[in-house]
């Protein structure tokens, strides 16, 4: 009758040891483990060691727990791979939502572990904000494998949570006009935020593309705007330039004679109060979106229109267009 591998300790936990066959080198590969607090326990970790192929022998003798691949591997890794806006926004991520695995071995992370965090993420998030999430996830499993530190990616077996098709937010040019009408151009704070605002709804450029414009990049006499690039913005001191989010973004478009006229006053009043070469400006520097944010909601609210986020005037935008006739 074979011996029973599972022993009993003085301090009550149980403990085995495996013998695992022979390495390379005709030596015997032996795994000892302790700590158990039920003989089951240390029974399924015995079994479990048995049925494991070499590769994942190798790895368990070498375990890296989650946290410290995500933090010395993972993040230096990606933060080559990315620009600096996505990176700190990835980051921010993986701060939030990560550390549920810390405790576990990067091999040890099992489907059902994934299953349980995505079901625990999707009962206060958006299912859009749990794919990304988890997408971020995937993509670090993935390059745990690369580096053979684990076998499989749990999370492409669990499955990301179903996209949901989302409405598509925008203004119509009547609510948009409601919005406009009500800021005071006399005044040159909300003079920038009527030409901020006419300047994203009227050309449908991304944000960080429309804070980059600078005056240089607009030609009046052919009204035609090149956009070449778009702005990093850290804060007040530390902002920059960086390469637009696709080849397919560097652009020249023709803006209409309206916005021409309205662009060409603008400068007139800005130039003589602040000298700077950023068309969105009001203090000398780029403006960040959160300033084009909060004008979006306080105008919004007192028009009796609908809010709506600033990538929406993208959306508005091409609604406008639709409405014009023209082909997108």
């Amino acid at each position: 009758m074979a011996k029973d591998p599972i022993k009993k300790a003085k301090n009550g936990m149980y403990y085995f040891r495996a013998n695992l066959g022979y390495d390379g080198n005709g030596k015997k590969i032996q795994k000892y483990q302790s700590g158990f607090k039920t003989k089951k326990e240390a029974k399924e970790e015995y079994f479990k060691l048995l049925l494991m192929k070499p590769d994942e022998l190798a790895m368990a003798e070498d375990k890296m727990l989650f946290k410290a691949y995500i933090e010395e591997l993972f993040l230096p890794w990606y933060r080559t791979k990315v620009k600096e806006r996505t990176y700190n926004n990835r980051l921010n991520t993986v701060l939030k939502h990560f550390p549920y695995f810390y405790k576990l071995a990067v091999c040890d992370i099992e489907p059902i572990h994934v299953q349980k965090w995505q079901l625990k993420l999707s009962k206060n998030l958006q299912p859009s904000y749990v794919r990304a999430i988890q997408g971020l996830f995937s993509l670090a499993m993935d390059r745990a494998v690369v580096l053979g530190l684990a076998v499989t990616n749990p999370s492409k077996i669990v499955g990301n949570v179903k996209k949901q098709k989302q409405k598509v937010d925008f203004w119509t040019k009547e609510e948009f006009e409601k919005v406009i009408s009500l800021i005071y151009k006399e005044d040159f704070y909300q003079h920038f935020l009527f030409i901020s605002l006419w300047f994203l709804f009227m050309t449908g450029m991304r944000i960080g593309e429309a804070t980059a414009i600078q005056w240089e990049d607009l030609d009046f006499e052919t009204g035609v705007l090149s956009i070449t690039k778009t702005l990093y913005y850290k804060n007040q001191s530390e902002y920059y330039f960086t390469e637009p989010k696709t080849q397919a973004s560097i652009r020249q478009i023709v803006l209409d004679k309206t916005t021409l006229v309205l662009l060409k006053a603008w400068k007139n009043v800005q130039q003589k109060v602040i000298k700077t070469s950023y068309v969105m400006s009001y203090n000398g520097i780029p403006t960040q979106k959160h300033t084009i944010s909060y004008a979006i909601d306080r105008y919004a609210k007192k028009a009796g229109v609908h809010r709506i986020r600033i990538h929406a005037l993208r959306h508005s935008h091409a609604s406008l267009l639709i409405q014009m006739g023209e082909t997108l």
